[in-house]
């Protein structure tokens, strides 16, 4: 099993028991805390993800994170979980899986859009729109800027492709030529 799908499902996993037992959001925003707290303890998380440290002098770092940021009990359970089994290490993709589920919960979708320059905020907003429209969901925009794709746009929502740009156009317009010689 590949880490994405044992991430995606230990996240649905943790997902049915944050719904029965917390809340999601919760979850997900004390996940990203564990995070962001290694981030900017890296010292903290070399110990954590040492093989050096035994698995349960880990357990117990963690409980104490976990105590003094006044986690809910599935993280707190969680983390130590994890630590037990020396596996710390897959916190970030749990995280992200879980965090896609949450949206996923809330009928929001990620989007990708790739443009040939940077876009004026009110262009993305409008590109939002009308995947939105699209997609029937709630679309969030993160925009980046590829200067070989000469102009227009491309938007990935998941593994869907909208290509509208103009090395796209081009290359189909390529392929219809050598399709009708």
């Amino acid at each position: 099993m590949t880490d994405g799908a044992a991430f995606a499902r230990h996240a649905r996993a943790l997902f049915e028991v944050a719904e029965r037992e917390s809340d999601p959001e919760r979850v997900a925003a004390e996940l990203d805390t564990y995070a962001r707290l290694l981030v900017d303890q890296p010292e903290l998380a070399r110990v954590l993800h040492s093989r050096a440290v035994p698995p349960s002098k880990k357990a117990d770092a963690v409980r104490a994170i976990a105590a003094e940021a006044g986690f809910t009990p599935i993280v707190s359970r969680l983390l130590a979980a994890l630590a037990e089994r020396d596996r710390l290490q897959a916190m970030p993709g749990l995280a992200t899986a879980f965090n896609s589920r949450v949206l996923e919960r809330r009928n929001i979708v990620s989007a990708e859009v790739t443009t040939a320059m940077p876009l004026p905020p009110e262009k993305v907003e409008a590109i939002a729109r009308k995947l939105g429209e699209v997609t029937g969901k709630q679309v969030r925009v993160s925009s980046r800027v590829d200067p070989s794709i000469i102009g227009g746009v491309v938007a990935r929502i998941g593994s869907i492709v909208y290509d509208g740009s103009v090395t796209g156009q081009l290359a189909r317009m390529r392929q219809k030529l050598v399709e009708n010689v």
